[in-house]
């Protein structure tokens, strides 16, 4: 087991960039998932839908937020994670992904640490959320 990550209420561990997301990175999330909404692969429904072109997944986004959160800090030490989706993602947009330390409180002999997560695309924010992770005592 990893060391919990030593971390202060205001701290921003380093983003992640992602991306640019291709129909390739859609597809195959498709795949794993098995999401197969033709919002996310036929140009010519898309068309119809109101969207000016494809659009990934939210579920991908979250999934890259949720990398983000195991990687910096250890899936072990990870205790919830929740996200509400803003704003979808077309081909072509890059994706940074990350957090900020918005409380440490202690739990059951444990620090336990509020972060305010983020995935923004090229014109924004795509998904938003929050995760409590255990961090070492600072």
């Amino acid at each position: 087991m990893r060391t919990p990550a030593k971390v202060r209420v205001g701290d921003a561990p380093d983003t992640r960039v992602v991306g640019p997301v291709t129909q390739t990175d859609i597809v195959r999330f498709a795949g794993a998932g098995g999401d197969f909404n033709p919002l996310h692969h036929d140009p010519e429904f898309v068309a119809t839908s109101g969207f000016p072109g494809v659009i990934a997944m939210g579920q991908m986004q979250a999934g890259i937020l949720a990398g983000w959160v195991s990687d910096t800090f250890g899936v072990e030490h990870v205790r919830s994670f929740g996200v509400r989706f803003v704003a979808p993602v077309f081909l072509g947009d890059t994706l940074t992904v990350g957090g900020t330390v918005a409380a440490i409180v202690e739990t059951d002999g444990e620090f336990v640490a509020t972060l305010d997560l983020v995935a923004s695309g090229d014109k924004g924010p795509v998904v938003t959320g929050s995760a409590t992770v255990v961090v070492a005592a600072t």
